[in-house]
């Protein structure tokens, strides 16, 4: 190999139901073409979940794959303590439940909203990673109070929503 030539990805651990994830610093690279990539494996059972994410790991794979499980850095996490509604926001959301037919609920239709997030792919996208076995393993995630979704409805139909791991 010349010094030139471009070194191949670390080796991909394959993780058995038992095994622990390992260190989030082994995840690869943005220069492995796969930035994040951390181990592939392992099942979407929720003490996996939770220990998956209390590491800031993720599952993201797509229908027919095998479990792959993420950590980029950066990561996006919300600190809801640190949360602050910008003004327009609040605004918005006031003249939306001003309305008599519209409502913001919360965990009224879990399910719901992880489905219909499931039936629409993002742009640019042929499919989607909320493959049935993820939309199951939500759902126990918040049958255990780690899941939340928040949804608006209009004229009693959810009109949208958003779904959240909350851990710690």
């Amino acid at each position: 190999m010349s010094a030139s030539a471009e070194k191949p990805p670390p080796e991909l651990p394959i993780l058995r139901a038992q095994d622990p994830f390992p260190p989030v610093a082994q995840a690869w690279g943005a220069e492995h073409g796969a930035a994040g990539l951390l181990a592939v494996g392992k099942d979407l059972s929720l003490p996996s979940l939770q220990s998956a994410y209390a590491q800031g790991i993720f599952p993201w794979f797509g229908e027919g794959e095998p479990i792959l499980w993420w950590s980029p850095d950066p990561r996006m996490v919300l600190p809801v303590a640190d949360f602050k509604l910008h003004p327009s926001l609040k605004r918005r959301l006031k003249q939306f439940v001003r309305r008599p037919s519209c409502e913001i609920r919360v965990d009224h239709d879990f399910a719901a909203v992880v489905a219909a997030c499931a039936s629409s792919p993002r742009a640019g996208q042929a499919g989607t990673w909320i493959v049935p076995a993820m939309q199951a393993a939500y759902l126990d995630l918040h049958r255990a109070g780690l899941a939340h979704s928040i949804e608006t409805w209009v004229d009693g139909q959810l009109a949208g929503g958003l779904y959240c791991s909350a851990m710690g």
